[in-house]
């Protein structure tokens, strides 16, 4: 028997059996499914991005710097703002050490106990904010100083600040330094040490702020007030540093 011919439109339509759609399998059933993936999109990859279970990519390691500046502006506020630095020029009976303390000024050497002197923009402009909160509160001073020296980076970083200037009573503001950084540092460990060769009365103690270790060393004679904190360190650490520190810090013309 002779075939009909073909038709240019395909097929004739057969009721009983509809038309299969695009990736079903003959009999009109669908294509099984891999169970927990979806059916992939135009132009996906099957069954989803083979990357996307690897994961975020590892973070970049965060500098400490932005947290650095942060405790030192909390030290400014208490050492500078809370009324720990105040200078007055008097006479008194003593006139060598009126003499003595007129020549004290403190300066920031380029080097700081072999350490350098740091010029990253973040920490310069700290103490830079230091110098000129210094130099709006403290009354009569002769000198400023704010830096920061080593390398954050190592966990290597020493700040100092401090003014000079006539001290009526070096005792009591060595005092009330340290019970301006106790509330704010949560000092502890304190204890009196050798002060060196120029004198006057020091005490260092361990601090923390922002889980930062900082081993701090507060000095005052009649010629000027200043702090050391060494982060990342102890106070023993610091301690073994501080007449060093002082004496390249504090100078006498």
């Amino acid at each position: 028997m002779s075939q009909p011919p073909a038709s240019p439109y395909g097929p004739p339509h057969d009721s009983s059996n509809p038309p299969q759609q695009p990736g079903q399998q003959p009999g009109g059933w669908p294509p099984p499914q891999q169970q927990g993936f979806p059916p992939a999109q135009p132009g996906q990859q099957p069954y989803g991005d083979p990357h996307q279970f690897a994961g975020p990519p590892p973070a970049k390691k965060k500098s400490n710097v932005g947290k650095i500046v942060l405790i030192v502006l909390a030290v400014l506020l208490v050492c500078c703002l809370g009324g720990a630095v105040a200078i007055w020029f008097t006479v008194k009976d003593d006139v060598g050490e009126v003499v003595d303390a007129t020549k004290t000024r403190l300066v920031a050497p380029a080097t700081l106990a072999g350490r350098p002197k740091i010029t990253e923009p973040e920490l310069q402009a700290a103490a830079d904010q230091m110098i000129t909160e210094m130099k709006a509160e403290v009354q009569n001073e002769t000198s400023t100083v704010g830096a920061f020296y080593g390398d954050p980076d190592k966990q290597d970083l020493v700040m100092i600040v401090g003014a000079s200037g006539l001290l009526t009573d070096p005792k009591k503001e060595l005092d009330d330094a340290i019970n301006g950084l106790s509330t704010e540092l949560t000092l502890t460990n304190l204890a009196t040490v050798d002060p060196g060769p120029l004198g006057g009365d020091a005490k260092c103690g361990d601090g923390k702020a922002e889980s930062v270790p900082l081993g701090v060393c507060v000095w005052a004679d009649r010629g000027s007030l200043g702090m050391v904190v060494i982060y990342y360190k102890t106070a023993e650490q610091t301690k073994a540093e501080f007449v060093t520190i002082r004496g390249q810090v504090e100078q006498r013309s």
